[in-house]
């Protein structure tokens, strides 16, 4: 029978939420105001509101605050692991196991010592420590394990957290950092599976360990597979009419319990649960990543603070002043900051990296947090450690963390990193503020014809290797008659091996997709569905016209649907070969539109991997109506989107600079240095076309507004002159309506 809790109870209840609340987040602010993480003000704000300070302080107060009961003590616990739970769920999202094996030896190396050396310095504390630090009839074995596991592993969201926050994320030395650290999370979860069994069975069993062993491997296994595989149909399910944050956070959330209840089963800590599931949700490619944003929404506001307050709540600094303890507590200190440093820096140097990276890293992977106060929290309610062990082993996050971030802000002032990695930083901070050439997952619909070949190979060399893609075939009957058969038999899906090869390197994904009709619409319906699974851009290639268009029915509609950028590709007129070869020099039309931009960044993309000469081309037509367009554009975008007129060159002049200038530095920020040219013309798609042949250009990128006109698409009579009259190969990259 369920026992509620009295009016009483629940006054004292709600208080308790208030002030953790309160008092965690106030210090936390003031932490971050300081330079140092939040989770040290909150746990700071635990320890004020404690028997340390409030109980000592005003004891009827104390007493009243945190009273004796069971259930008011339950009801307060039970809001805190749930808090646990979600933190560690996002801790979950945050560990890329693809970059831990991608950074391979450095990794490895700096992993392995930063958790060897501390562990072996812990085993040799946890010995040597007085017995009042042992809790009651725990054996002194599976206490010296806990100590060396609190003092070994560290905080992969504090980490995370000091490295974001000095803007260090994507510094090499961060990247390796953030590695080492999720390394650190996975081994400790798992030893701390491990060594629960051992501290539930009293004593270090063979039997134990292997049953503990298998049962968290069985568990492991069927999470990557079978539980992988149903989390990646739901929240596929979820999303088939586009984004669906509420499905997907009730996916999260029911992953989490679902995950907590099987480890919990297995003996395990329900965190163990938590923190896989967190692991397998992020891994699912059709995860919304707003659900982690708003997760992380819900706990660092309120779960969180409780928590690490919660936490702190339960030290009592006055056990420091009884024999010893106080001058241990120093001694358990340095050993975690000293043994942690000089593990990491070891591996650092053995691993090639320099000596101020190696400091670096030794800086960073001291930050500890929930994890180790975790481990104490499981080591308390299991009678391993006691009240005085406790209060240590929660101390040293605190310490820890504080020395983590004042050591690394030392130890990068002035440190900028090889030449090689600012202009790796450069490119990426040019990345982030793309407009279509992004780091989502592409989506390619391809038939393994030419014109789709040649869209693939445009598409690899455009985005950074790094971005997946996703190529989706169709059977041949359900494209329509526009269409040619090559590549493929009437009514089966073409053989891809040929799209594969063009994408060597990046991950790629097939989807096979049979429509019951020959429509276009049914098509591009298909495609679009795809695309609202979490894509950045829809890659299509076109063989030239279809039955007196510039489309075919199926590219018409998707440019009428799409909710992503479309880049539809016309290979080059008159190829013998399937590939359209090289791209040796490219055209592209600069207007100061944010399609126009669009078209750069693909062209910059292609240029910064295989070298291509950009040319930045900007026609300058001689019709004073052209001048008023652009005056009146000008006074709402700050940038020319038409031509200028030549007959006030004096005024046309500043106004192309500017527009010039402008791509210039785009391309520069890619790594890319482009030509410039002005060329007059009375057209500009005559005027594209004749410089493409003047430059002896094989690829013009172009980008579009689209327009719907009488319900079919229409890109403009520029973009539509250059595709039927270019001979070279035309990339056109069209915008939806709604980027547009």
């Amino acid at each position: 029978m369920l026992t509620p809790l009295d009016e009483h109870a629940l006054l004292v209840f709600w208080t308790q939420l208030l002030v953790l609340v309160a008092a965690a987040r106030a210090v936390g602010y003031l932490m971050r105001r300081v330079g140092l993480p939040s989770v040290v003000g909150q746990l700071a704000a635990g320890v004020v509101l404690g028997p340390s300070v409030f109980g000592a302080v005003w004891p009827r107060g104390f007493e009243w605050f945190i009273p004796h009961e069971e259930i008011s003590s339950g009801a307060l616990f039970a809001v805190t692991w749930l808090g646990v739970a979600l933190l560690l769920v996002t801790a979950g999202f945050e560990t890329d196991l693809a970059l831990i094996r991608r950074l391979g030896r450095a990794a490895a190396l700096v992993t392995g010592f930063s958790l060897v050396v501390p562990l072996a310095g812990g085993l040799v504390i946890g010995v040597l420590l007085p017995a009042d630090f042992i809790g009651g009839g725990a054996d002194r074995t599976v206490f010296a394990l806990f100590v060396a596991l609190a003092l070994s592993v560290s905080a992969l969201a504090v980490i995370a957290r000091i490295l974001s926050e000095l803007g260090l994320m994507r510094r090499d030395f961060g990247q390796i950092t953030v590695a080492a650290g999720m390394a650190n999370d996975v081994v400790g979860w798992v030893m701390l599976a491990v060594f629960t069994g051992f501290a539930t069975a009293g004593q270090v069993s063979v039997t134990g360990t292997l049953r503990t062993v298998i049962g968290l491997a069985a568990f492991l296994l069927l999470a990557m597979t079978l539980g992988q595989r149903a989390i990646d149909a739901s929240l596929r399910r979820v999303r088939r009419d586009g984004p669906n944050l509420h499905g997907a956070l009730g996916i999260a959330v029911f992953t989490m319990l679902a995950f907590g209840v099987a480890t919990q089963a297995l003996g395990i800590e329900a965190v163990l649960g938590a923190f896989v599931a967190g692991v397998v949700l992020n891994r699912s490619r059709f995860q919304q990543h707003e659900v982690v944003h708003h997760i992380e929404s819900l706990t660092n506001a309120f779960l969180a603070p409780v928590f690490f307050a919660m936490a702190g709540l339960r030290v009592d600094l006055a056990l420091l002043g009884e024999g010893d303890a106080l001058a241990w507590a120093g001694v358990v200190m340095v050993v975690a900051i000293v043994a942690k440093f000089a593990g990491a820096f070891v591996g650092a140097r053995l691993a090639g990296q320099s000596q101020r990276a190696a400091v670096a890293l030794g800086a960073g992977l001291n930050a500890r947090g929930a994890l180790e106060i975790v481990i104490a929290s499981v080591g308390l309610s299991l009678g391993v450690f006691s009240e005085t062990a406790y209060t240590v082993i929660v101390i040293v996050p605190l310490v820890t963390s504080v020395f983590a971030a004042a050591s690394l802000r030392l130890a990068v002032r002035d440190w900028m990193g090889s030449p090689a990695e600012q202009e790796r930083l450069e490119r990426e901070e040019a990345l982030s503020r793309n407009l279509v050439v992004r780091s989502s997952r592409l989506l390619l619909a391809s038939r393994a014809e030419p014109a789709s070949i040649a869209a693939a190979q445009l598409m690899h060399f455009a985005w950074p290797v790094q971005v997946p893609a996703t190529v989706i075939s169709v059977a041949p009957e359900s494209l329509g008659d526009g269409y040619h058969s090559d590549g493929a038999t009437r009514g089966h899906l073409p053989d891809i091996t040929i799209i594969r090869n063009v994408l060597d390197g990046r991950d790629v994904d097939h989807r096979q997709v049979r429509a019951s009709s020959s429509a276009g619409a049914v098509v591009a319906e298909a495609i679009v569905a795809e695309a609202r699974l979490g894509y950045g851009a829809i890659c299509v290639g076109v063989a030239g016209r279809h039955e007196g268009q510039l489309y075919s029915p199926m590219v018409d509609e998707l440019l009428l649907h799409s909710p992503l950028p479309l880049v539809i590709v016309r290979r080059a007129v008159g190829l013998e070969t399937p590939l359209p070869g090289a791209f040796t020099r490219a055209v592209v039309p600069v207007t100061g539109t944010r399609s126009s931009q669009a078209a750069q960044e693909v062209a910059f993309g292609v240029s910064s991997q295989l070298g291509t000469e950009v040319v930045l081309t900007h026609v300058v037509q001689r019709h004073w109506s052209d001048m008023r367009i652009l005056s009146k554009r000008l006074t709402s975008s700050r940038l020319a989107t038409r031509v200028l007129g030549e007959t006030h060159p004096e005024a046309a002049q500043p106004v192309v600079d500017a527009l010039m200038d402008a791509a210039r530095a785009r391309g520069a920020e890619m790594g890319v240095e482009a030509r410039t040219l002005v060329q007059p013309g009375s057209s500009p798609a005559s005027t594209l076309v004749s410089v493409a042949e003047e430059q002896e250009a094989d690829l013009v990128v172009l980008g579009a507004s689209l327009r719907n006109v009488d319900g079919r698409p229409f890109l403009g009579h520029t973009v539509e002159t250059v595709l039927e009259r270019c001979t070279a190969n035309v990339a056109v990259v069209a915008m939806p309506r709604a980027a547009s």
